[in-house]
């Protein structure tokens, strides 16, 4: 026991002298000290280094770069005013599809916007305003006619009474209007519900009009001639003084040539009276003169049509960027509850309601039928009363409910809603309206009204924009095909001469069928159509109001939409992501070579160009990139047009394809993109 104590104790002892540690002395330390520092240092110095060397790498390599953009930029330089002579000789076909437009004028909407002085052309505003003033006292007398035959019809209401309800109800429906008239002749309180036959048109009547002497009469237009014109965007200070000096400019300078070449035809028709001195010399002499002469004054004739082509052409550029100008406010000021007509659109037309007083009906008499005809016509039934003294006019006088069929042609995105024409506003309003439901199976909406008085149903003008996406490829010679996709809906649109065509529709990545699919029209006569069936895709002045874009700026637009368009006929266009990086001056799209021969491709290869309006170049980045850079793609060059930069990658059949597209082809294409702004909407 004694041993192994001391052996514990020694082994403690052990453990606590193994524990000490060893002092460092203050000069060790300095020395440590010392290294760290002078392997900082080194460590620096290598790194200064190294960045000086990387930073030359660099600048040089910029250095290298700047001056072969230089090079390009100063090429791009000297032929720019060729390119550009070329690309004016080329968008000639637009004032020549313009010329043949003039015979109809008035319906090319977005044309004509500015005369010669660079002012709105009052002959094409007042040709629109007798155009639309015809239509409307068109519309009116079609109206009249069926109000006369609606008048007829309750004449003879007990004679054409339901065996069943002992009431009369009547369906009269044309082509674009159909009326629904319902005479209460039995006046059974407990009859309040009224369905027109073969439909699910009908009423829900107080059982105070189920005992009146009442008519319900329902007029729907399948037209809308009701709402006012949408205000339209006037020239700006900034377009009227471009083309009115363009114009100065060009007169002075063909006025001064045609004077020059006239005082040069006198000048030497003068020179030659003088050195006549034989009569017998002088017939000859005149004869000479006379063939000298023709070739100057045809000059003068060549000169002005020359003038004439250069003046429509810039009339037409300045009314394709004044359709693209965005206006900075509403055009009005909105009461309570007024419908925005620049933010919501009227669809399917008008539904113009009526309560009639039950006029005298016939009464047979010694084989005759005897009636009484009231000189001032039908009258109005008002309801509710103008006087209800104190009464609670919801409770004595409820809302009539209200159950129509939407129209089958027209379509909506999201659940219709309900307005009425405020008569002495002249707007439409969205007050006196409740309970509205609508099942978009049936096509049923249904709505209490407090009074009746025209209304319609509406939907936002915007709910299809801004685009998901969009392409353009060619089809045939002279035809293309646009894709233009949204949240909602698929369009396609096909493009041929000066015609255009819905070929498809998807709503909802379902097919969807429209009476509008294989009926060529012209292109101002599509685009109404198209809005009319709820399918608008074609933004106004006004619709950066309502639409978060992605804005361009209008010369930029005009010019690449022009450009893509005389393109068409052999090159495909699609969207870009990056289009939505880039400022404001600038566009980015794919485009690719698309010749009718070729199959299609599963996995085409497109080529990434950026256009600023006045310079066309690839992109060394493609859509699959993970960060955006204007940096130039290897092997290739600046351009000032679009036409040039595809130039350098396309086949000579390519181009000699776009050089033989038709004008009025051209044209048609333009205006579909000018309409759409795909490159700010989407």
């Amino acid at each position: 026991m004694p041993q192994h104590g001391s052996q514990s104790k020694k082994v403690v002892t052990f453990v606590k002298s193994g524990s000490k540690k060893k002092k460092i002395t203050k000069a060790d330390r300095l020395r440590q000290i010392q290294e760290e520092e002078e392997k900082r240092q080194k460590e620096e110095e290598e790194a200064r280094v190294k960045y000086e060397k990387e930073e030359m790498e660099r600048l040089e390599i910029q250095r290298i770069e700047n001056e072969k953009l230089q090079k390009l930029e100063a090429k791009d330089l000297e032929r720019r005013n060729e390119e550009l002579e070329e690309l004016y000789l080329l968008e000639a076909c637009f004032p020549e599809a313009e010329k043949l437009k003039r015979d109809d004028r008035f319906l090319s909407q977005w044309k004509h916007y500015i005369q010669c002085d660079g002012s709105p052309d009052p002959s094409i505003a007042q040709e629109m305003n007798t155009f639309i003033t015809l239509w409307k006292e068109e519309a009116n007398e079609t109206l009249e006619e069926v109000i006369e035959k609606s008048k007829l019809v309750l004449n003879q209401a007990s004679t054409l009474a339901d065996l069943d309800s002992g009431n009369m109800e009547k369906v009269i429906q044309d082509e674009n209007v159909t009326l629904y008239i319902w005479a209460n002749l039995k006046k059974n309180p407990r009859h309040r519900s009224i369905r027109f036959s073969e439909t699910q048109t009908g009423f829900e009547i107080p059982r105070m009009l189920a005992t009146s002497d009442i008519a319900l009469r329902l007029l729907h237009t399948h037209y809308d001639h009701v709402t006012p014109l949408s205000p339209v965007l006037t020239p700006s200070q900034e377009h009227v003084s471009l083309v009115t000096d363009f114009v100065k400019e060009e007169v002075k300078s063909v006025q001064t040539a045609v004077s020059k070449d006239l005082q040069e035809e006198n000048k030497q028709q003068e020179n030659e009276s003088n050195s006549v001195h034989e009569e017998e010399t002088k017939a000859e002499e005149q004869g000479d003169v006379e063939e000298q002469t023709c070739p100057v004054q045809e000059e003068p004739e060549t000169t002005k049509y020359e003038m004439e082509m250069k003046l429509l052409s810039q009339t037409v550029s300045a009314a394709q960027e004044l359709l693209l100008e965005n206006a900075c406010e509403k055009p009005y000021f909105l009461e309570e509850d007024e419908v925005d007509l620049c933010q919501f659109t009227t669809l399917g037309g008008v539904y113009h309601l009526d309560i009639l007083e039950l006029p005298p009906q016939c009464k047979p008499m010694k084989g005759w039928m005897i009636v009484e005809i009231l000189k001032e016509g039908l009258q109005k039934y008002t309801y509710p009363p103008e006087t209800t003294e104190d009464l609670e006019t919801e409770n004595v006088f409820p809302p009539i409910e209200v159950m129509l069929e939407v129209h089958e042609n027209v379509i909506f995105f999201e659940n219709p809603m309900v307005a009425r024409w405020d008569a002495e506003g002249k707007h439409w309003k969205t007050d006196g309206i409740s309970n509205v439901s609508y099942k978009s199976e049936e096509r049923l909406i249904t709505f209490n009204l407090e009074t009746f008085c025209p209304v319609t149903l509406i939907q936002d003008a915007h709910i299809n924009m801004p685009f998901q996406s969009w392409e353009l490829i060619p089809l045939d010679v002279n035809k293309v095909l646009l894709t233009v996709t949204t949240v909602f809906t698929e369009l396609q649109i096909q493009i041929k001469e000066n015609l255009c065509m819905l070929a498809s529709i998807k709503v909802n990545n379902k097919k969807h069928s429209s009476i509008l699919e294989e009926k060529w029209m012209t292109p101002v006569s599509f685009i109404i159509a198209l809005k009319n069936a709820g399918l608008n895709i074609f933004p106004t002045g006004h619709s950066h109001l309502y639409v978060v874009i992605n804005y361009k700026h209008p010369s930029v637009e005009v010019k690449a939409y022009r450009q893509m368009a005389l393109l068409s006929s052999a090159f495909a266009f699609c969207w870009s992501k990056w289009n939505t990086v880039c400022d404001s001056k600038k566009t980015i799209f794919q485009v690719r070579e698309h010749l009718l021969k070729e199959e299609s491709i599963q996995n085409p290869n497109w080529t990434l160009l950026m256009f600023s309006g006045d310079r066309a170049q690839s992109l060394k980045i493609n859509e699959s990139s993970d960060a955006f850079s204007e940096a130039l793609k290897e092997e290739t060059e600046f351009h000032s047009t679009l036409y040039h930069m595809v130039k350098d990658f396309a086949s000579q059949e390519a181009m000699r394809e776009v050089r033989r597209s038709n004008c009025q082809f051209v044209d048609s294409v333009c205006h579909m993109l000018l309409s759409t702004r795909l490159l700010s909407y989407s």
